[in-house]
């Protein structure tokens, strides 16, 4: 395996002193060693095609939370508690679900989708680049992302064939039509109305909830591991992103309140359960994911923390 620093690589203690864990510290700390990997993964911006690889980079350090491959190192420590593997073993897998989750945004941005002009206060990448380098820089994330998770060196020694394979089949399972693709498809009015709870979360578990199951399963496979590990980390999650879907269309509604709008047409948790259901739903979401990290002690704080984060964030 190559030698890596491990100021740079290793787990670090998240506790000192009787401190305890910081999330923001947290977050700050792992998107910083995210960004650095995603760097280092994807071909330079002066790199023939050039303005190919300077569209694909504006999308993807576009100021994300990258809470996916945070979660995928948040698995990976949860499993790992002894903390003597190296992040090089997971690197790859969250990097790869980042560059989905980016090709994903591209493409729902673009006129025929949301059309969208800006986000997180800068043009979107169809407005600065036009949509057919937009449209080909999603493409280009799509498949980098599925040559990544497959490469073996990319994990400098540090993940064994079978789970690298094992993952990289969930990746592209949970990106397709199993998950996130057909989540659109249904969220954009082609699979039927979603007018229950029960459609609803179906549409969420896969347009959403299926990377985030990716992400924990990835964590959980790739440091080895036990099925119950995996199965229960993935659980969580799921859990995790049909929470952040849930708070999320409580803050929507509640900002449209504020501010006198009418309430939105598209489905939501608030229009067809009403204020307090949603936020009863949320909470059975937060103890239903505390249950599955019950086995994995204080090595899963930063898996607990981010759950409260999805379900007591304002904004």
């Amino acid at each position: 395996m190559t030698t890596t620093s491990p100021s740079e690589h290793q787990h670090q203690p998240e506790e000192e002193d009787g401190v305890p864990l910081r999330l923001d510290a947290y977050l700050r700390d792992r998107r910083l060693l995210i960004d650095q990997a995603l760097q280092r993964f994807l071909p330079a911006p002066d790199r023939w095609p050039t303005k190919l690889h300077e569209a694909m980079h504006w999308a993807l350090f576009g100021g994300g939370k990258r809470l996916r491959p945070v979660l995928a190192l948040a698995a990976f420590e949860a499993v790992d508690h002894h903390r003597d593997r190296p992040y090089e073993a997971v690197l790859p897998a969250a990097c790869a679900v980042e560059m989905i989750h980016t090709y994903s945004l591209i493409h729902d941005d673009l006129p025929a989708m949301d059309d969208d002009d800006e986000r997180r206060g800068r043009p979107t990448t169809h407005v600065r680049y036009g949509e057919d380098l937009a449209i080909l820089a999603g493409d280009a994330l799509l498949t980098e992302a599925l040559r990544l998770v497959l490469d073996r060196d990319a994990y400098r020694g540090g993940a064994d064939a079978t789970r690298i394979i094992e993952v990289g089949r969930t990746l592209a399972e949970a990106a397709g039509w199993r998950g996130m693709v057909g989540g659109q498809s249904t969220d954009l009015g082609h699979e039927g109305a979603v007018d229950s709870e029960e459609a609803l979360t179906f549409l969420h578990r896969r347009k959403t909830g299926e990377l985030f199951r990716y992400a924990a399963m990835a964590g959980a496979t790739l440091a080895d591991g036990s099925p119950e590990e995996v199965e229960a980390l993935a659980e969580y999650g799921e859990t995790l992103g049909l929470a952040f879907q849930v708070v999320d269309d409580l803050l929507d509604d509640e900002q449209d309140r504020r501010d006198g709008k009418p309430q939105a047409q598209e489905p939501s948790f608030p229009a067809l359960l009403g204020l307090e259901e949603s936020r009863r739903r949320a909470e059975q979401l937060h103890q239903r994911a505390l249950s599955l990290l019950s086995p994995f002690g204080t090595s899963a704080d930063p898996l607990r923390l981010l759950m409260t984060f999805a379900v007591e964030r304002d904004h």
